[in-house]
């Protein structure tokens, strides 16, 4: 049997774009080397060259995830607005993000599929945390003198919106009076813009 070509441009790219359609089309069982080679069309041992396996695949799939996530939160964000509207779009775009790609936001925060110690994948993770960090800014009052009240607020920001995320992943979210789903996190969440100088 021929094998086909290894050189495909930027194949690593090519690759990762692949199982990353392939996951949200098939969900997780439908990721391997061998299906996203023949989706790409170059060898079925190309993605080694790439890889170490499928959980290298994997990390790599995550950290574009969380590229993709952080620019998904950057969408939008009014530059001339206050500091709680800038924040109330970007944990839009959070929650956006998540429904929009449920299966790789699911492998983005799995330490059972990715290898958090690569790399690559914590500068990924670091960017869109970074934006997170960004909407956090001006709530240090809300805890204060705790020295530590910069990471209090951005655990608190994040609790808040994966959790929400994942309600609305799994379909638990409460519901309105009318009996219709509570699915967009405006619905439920309050401006957060109270804190001193958080214009």
């Amino acid at each position: 049997m021929d094998e086909k070509p290894y050189h495909h441009g930027d194949l690593k790219r090519a690759l990762v774009d692949a199982g990353i359609a392939l996951l949200e089309e098939a969900g997780p069982q439908g990721l391997s080397l061998r299906a996203i080679a023949a989706r790409v069309g170059v060898s079925h041992a190309a993605p080694r060259r790439h890889f170490d396996g499928v959980l290298g695949l994997k990390t790599a799939i995550a950290a574009e995830g969380f590229r993709r996530h952080a620019a998904f939160m950057r969408d939008g964000l009014p530059a001339q607005t206050g500091r709680g509207d800038r924040r109330f779009a970007a944990m839009i775009g959070y929650v956006r993000f998540a429904q929009a790609h449920p299966h790789l936001f699911t492998l983005m925060f799995s330490t059972r599929d990715a290898d958090f110690a690569d790399p690559e994948l914590q500068r990924a993770g670091a960017e869109s945390y970074g934006v997170l960090s960004d909407i956090a800014a001006g709530l240090e009052p809300l805890y204060g003198d705790a020295p530590d009240a910069r990471r209090r607020a951005e655990t608190f920001l994040w609790s808040v919106v994966h959790g929400y995320s994942q309600l609305a992943l799994t379909g638990l979210l409460h519901t309105d009076a009318h009996g219709t789903p509570l699915h967009r996190i405006e619905d439920v969440m309050p401006p957060i813009g109270t804190a001193a100088g958080d214009n």
